[in-house]
């Protein structure tokens, strides 16, 4: 039997990684993919804040003085930018105009607000379109800081008085780092980097770990392993085809790396490195990404090639394609949990699974640094899992890249197994 050829691994790993890296579709993913990542942020986060801003309400109520305070706190309000009308006291005719200016769209929206005889107030709020939980909440905020103003100004109270009583205070948010030290918070930059580094890390996973797999099918549709397996050992082709697409992988993370360094380090970065939206990466984070990056592309790719030489097109793949949607979910799942609370049992325990480990560990260093022994356990139960993959799919890669005509079933599977 042939020995494993290191010379044999890097030629087909040389094969590998000179195709993808001339093709276009390499080309296109390192400058697209960071783009629309960035793109699909700075839109979200820019019509995130224009959302629900500078609605036009107009306020119904029997209290002329209650509409009148209600209608003050929604004008403190700079950041929605209301346009707010009274109609007060309130008519049948006037609930018809305004109902006639909603469908008109000339407004957009109608508080109408009750007072019975014991001083109960109810209020409701119609418009046309859903309200938003944010913006409703905002509403109601506003609305009960003008009826507490009503309340405490009927109650004999200087408007004065009154004004600094319900004075906002402000909290400012601090972080308690790994020397004991509270510093200034990041605020929701944790959130935007975290998504960034699980959908940086993922997206070449996934690819890559598909591309793979595909390639072994394309490979054993035209037969092409006929030959190769004349000079090379099933177990070289497989490991040089992991060698071969893990460093294009590495390869496009290194460019988009060396990007951000010129992007962050011109002028026109100032912005996102000062303010509440700062930006700024670890050295640990920066040493942990190519290591899960490795990790990840390992198992999923291992996975995913031993299953692939059972396939014969690249639509029976397409029934194994929830091994790798599921994990990355799992981890996307996780991120608000994250956010929450990085040491709760069901943040340590993704961090730790082998199959999310990779999506998960990256953004909870980056939220709060986990100990050291979490991060060795996570990527010693990865190499565990890509040493019992690679035990699996070799034994499924050894035969079937030579079957031909029909799936193979579990028990032929399983026979493979044996036989191997």
């Amino acid at each position: 039997m042939k020995r494993t050829s290191p010379r044999n691994i890097l030629l087909v790993a040389k094969r590998e990684y000179l195709e993808q890296i001339r093709g276009r579709a390499f080309i296109f993913s390192t400058v697209l993919l960071p783009l629309l990542i960035v793109g699909g942020m700075a839109a979200s986060y820019f019509f995130g804040r224009k959302a629900g801003t500078g609605a036009h309400i107009a306020i119904v109520a029997q209290n002329v003085s209650l509409a009148n305070q209600v209608r003050r706190e929604m004008l403190y309000d700079t950041y929605a930018k209301y346009t707010v009308d009274v109609a007060a006291p309130a008519s049948p005719e006037n609930q018809a105009a305004l109902l006639n200016q909603l469908h008109a769209k000339s407004i957009d929206g109608i508080l109408s607000i009750e007072s019975s005889s014991s001083g109960a107030i109810t209020a409701t709020y119609t418009s046309l379109a859903s309200v938003g939980f944010a913006n409703i909440g905002a509403i109601q905020n506003e609305l009960n800081r003008g009826i507490v103003n009503q309340r405490l100004l009927a109650a004999g109270i200087k408007p004065a008085d009154v004004t600094a009583a319900l004075k906002w205070v402000p909290i400012e948010t601090l972080q308690l780092n790994k020397e004991g030290k509270a510093g200034k918070s990041s605020g929701i930059a944790p959130f935007y980097k975290s998504f960034v580094l699980l959908l940086l890390l993922s997206m070449p996973i996934m690819l890559y770990g598909l591309d793979m797999a595909r390639s072994v099918i394309e490979e054993k549709t035209s037969r092409i392993f006929e030959v190769m397996l004349a000079v090379a050992r099933p177990d070289d082709l497989l490991a040089g085809k992991m060698v071969g697409v893990g460093s294009v992988g590495l390869t496009q993370i290194a460019i988009w790396v060396l990007a951000s360094i010129l992007v962050l380090g011109s002028s026109l970065a100032a912005p996102l490195l000062s303010g509440d939206f700062s930006l700024h990466l670890s050295w640990t984070l920066c040493l942990l990404f190519p290591v899960y990056f490795v990790l990840g592309f390992a198992l999923f790719s291992a996975i995913f090639s031993g299953l692939a030489s059972t396939c014969e097109t690249s639509q029976d793949l397409q029934k194994f394609m929830p091994l790798a949607i599921i994990p990355l979910y799992t981890g996307m799942a996780a991120l608000p949990l994250l956010l929450k609370d990085p040491d709760s049992f069901w943040s340590i325990a993704a961090s730790l699974f082998p199959l999310t480990s990779p999506y998960v560990m990256l953004p909870r260093v980056e939220l709060q640094m986990p100990p050291i022994w979490q991060i060795g356990a996570s990527i010693g139960l990865l190499l565990l899992a890509i040493w019992g993959a690679l035990w699996f799919s070799s034994r499924l890669y050894r035969i079937g890249i030579l079957m031909y005509g029909k799936r193979a079933t579990l028990p032929e599977l399983l026979r493979w197994l044996r036989y191997s």
